[in-house]
Formats: structure tokens, C-alpha cells, sequence
């Protein structure tokens, strides 16, 4: 227990040093003294105030004894071994992850995520020194699961909330089921992989095809008959895309700042319920978001300014798509934009639908 501190104040008397000397003979503690205009003031315990009482009439002073302690309530508290243990319960608890949730309104999508992050242990009552960072938890989510353009958090004290978006759908998850055709090339290049659900296949892989070419035919062959079936699936190929970019000089962007922890003491004395330790000491831990910007120039040709282009062009194709080769073919800086061209060589899915003749129905 922490002993009160008391403040004790004398009047001017011509007995305060033989006072004050029977004090200190007696084991009296006193600390800060003082002595103004013959006023004296110093602190002691609750001992130095039994004997400052006993002895002052001998002495004949007028003596002002005051409590040094703004709170005796608080006080109290403070020094009873159940503050420390209501104190120290929560600031454990404050190191562990209590909740983790996924945000999402497609159950199948949320429960792909929920075991992903059951393999990476990132489950309640893990310390949080053991839970990676937001980088590494968002790369191991969308590895392998096309279906995510990218994964957001929210964290607020121990709790961790994943929101994952998705990817839009590519054009041939979106085509409607219609009459029987043929899958056909939408551009030229050099076939890299055939991924065919039905029909047959035209040609074979490291095969040149131009616009238009068939690649997968809806008819096949039984015999001496053909039975029309459609073809399904994608033909993935190489080919060079020039493409021609205007950007502004000054690029504004987002970049993630440090987490920030808050630790929040609430005032037992103001909680209604005291057994509710977890209320008496919280943490909010936030992560903010720093708007900055830079200025293009020469000599990033190769470096930002292909990286932002690689990043525009592979949203304008979708999550199939990636980027084997480019060259930077011309840049150009004036004095608000920065205008060039770079042709890049991608591999993608070139299969459109076409539907069969109608002449080679009826002869079938």
C-alpha cells in the first residue's frame, strides 16, 4: 500500500526550529522544506502528522495540515493489487488477435479466403507480433485465385477485416449460351496453349493464326458423320500490342503510412459495472493512408513510366493476361505531359465465338 502525503504548513513562530528539531529526533519524514518569511512548509506521512499533532501545543504553533492527494478515491484504487491486475489483464489481451473476418457477398469467394488464412495461422488469440504484414497476407490471398483484383484490410484494436474485389468478369464468362460455334482468332499471333472445354482443335501450339483464323471447330467427325457440338474454351497466344500513352507530369498517389497504436485508459470510477476489466484499457490501432506526388522526368522511362503503363494495360485486358517483352519505341516530355508509345508483347486468350453457317447446319 502507498502511504498518503500530507503538506504541513506553520506559522511564523519563534519555536519552529526547536519544533522541527523534536520532529526529526522522533524519525518524523520530511521532505520539501521550505521557509518564507518565517512561514514554514514541508510534506511527511501519516506519522510525521501524528506527532505534528501531538507536539504543536507544547510548542504553541498554529499548524494547516492538507492532503497532498487530489483523489483519495483514485488513490485508493491505485494502490490496491486488483488496479494492477485489472490493468495488466487487458494490456495482454491488447497483443493478441481477438477477430478475424471476411467481408463479401459471395460465400464461395469468402470461404477460398477463410481457409487460406487458416494454412497462414492467421487465426483468433494468435500474438499479433506473429501475424504477417499486409503485403505478405494480400500476395499469399491472391495467389492462384484469379477471381481477386485485390484485397483491402481494416484494422481497428485487435480485430482483422479482410474485404476482398473481385475481378470483373472476362468477356467469355459473360457470353450468353447461343447456337453452335466456332472459336475464332480476335487477333494475330503465335499460339501458346489451347484450354478447350469442347470442340476440336485447329492446328496446333507455336502456330501463327491472323484475325479470323479458326482456331477450334464446333463440328467433329464420328464416322462418316458430324454431329455439331460448338466449341468452348480459350486459345492463349502471343502478340505485340503498340500502344500509345499521355500521362501528366506530376503523378498524385496513395501509398499506405505506419500503423499507429493508441492506448486508451478509461476511468474505473466512471464504469458502471467494475468487474468489466477488458473496459478499462483498450488499444485502437490504425493504419493511414498518405496522399503525395511526383514529377515525371527523364530518365524514368524504363523504370515508373513502364511500370504504370504495364499496370494500365494489364486492367484494360484482365487477370488473364500478361506481359512477356516490351520496347520502348518513343517518350516524349513538354510541359504538362509526358506522351510516347511502347509496344509490349502479351499473352492472352485471342478465342472469340463465331457461329456455324447456317448452310453447314442443314447439310449436317
Amino acid at each position: 500500500m502507498i502511504s498518503k502525503r500530507y503538506t504541513i504548513r506553520i506559522a511564523k513562530n519563534k519555536n519552529v526550529s526547536a519544533f522541527l528539531t523534536k520532529l526529526k529526533s522522533l524519525g518524523t519524514t520530511i521532505t520539501l522544506l521550505t521557509i518564507m518569511d518565517g512561514v514554514v512548509d514541508f510534506r511527511t506521512d501519516h506519522k510525521g502528522v501524528r506527532n505534528v499533532r501531538k507536539y504543536r501545543r507544547r510548542y504553541g504553533l498554529k499548524v494547516k495540515i492538507t492532503t497532498t492527494d487530489r483523489d483519495p478515491g483514485l488513490a485508493a484504487l491505485f494502490s490496491s493489487y486488483r488496479f494492477l491486475v485489472a490493468l495488466f489483464i487487458p494490456l495482454v489481451l491488447s497483443f493478441f488477435l481477438w477477430s478475424v473476418s471476411v467481408e463479401s457477398d459471395v460465400p464461395e469467394v469468402a470461404e477460398r479466403i477463410e481457409v487460406k488464412l487458416n494454412e497462414a495461422s492467421i487465426i483468433r488469440f494468435r500474438p499479433l507480433y506473429l501475424i504477417p504484414n499486409e503485403d505478405e497476407i494480400r500476395r499469399n490471398l491472391m495467389q492462384d485465385d484469379p477471381s481477386l483484383s485485390w484485397v483491402r484490410f481494416k484494422r481497428r484494436g485487435v480485430s482483422l477485416t479482410i474485404i476482398p474485389m473481385l475481378s470483373p468478369a472476362s468477356d467469355i464468362d459473360s457470353l450468353e449460351e447461343g447456337p453452335p460455334s466456332d472459336l475464332v482468332a480476335r487477333t494475330g499471333g503465335m499460339i501458346t496453349r489451347f484450354a478447350l472445354t469442347r470442340g476440336e482443335r485447329i492446328g496446333h501450339t507455336y502456330m501463327t493464326v491472323k484475325k479470323g483464323d479458326i482456331l477450334a471447330t464446333g463440328i467433329l467427325e464420328q464416322g462418316e458423320k458430324e454431329v455439331l457440338v460448338g466449341a468452348e474454351g480459350a486459345v492463349f497466344a502471343d502478340f505485340w500490342v503498340e500502344y500509345k500513352f499521355s500521362l501528366p507530369k506530376r503523378v498524385q498517389y496513395t501509398v499506405q503510412g505506419e500503423e499507429e497504436v493508441e492506448f486508451i485508459f478509461h476511468n474505473p470510477l466512471k464504469n458502471k459495472n467494475p468487474t468489466e476489466f477488458w473496459k478499462l484499457f483498450t488499444t485502437n490501432r490504425t493504419i493511414s493512408e498518405v496522399s503525395t506526388e511526383f514529377e515525371l522526368v527523364e530518365g524514368m522511362e524504363t523504370t515508373i513510366i513502364l511500370e504504370l503503363i504495364k499496370s494500365q494495360l494489364l486492367a484494360e485486358y484482365g487477370h488473364e493476361a500478361t506481359i512477356k517483352d516490351n520496347k520502348v519505341l518513343h517518350v516524349s516530355f513538354d510541359n504538362d505531359k509526358v506522351k510516347g508509345t511502347i509496344l509490349f508483347l502479351i499473352n492472352d486468350n485471342i478465342a472469340m465465338k463465331r457461329p456455324i453457317a447456317k448452310e453447314t447446319e442443314a447439310n449436317d
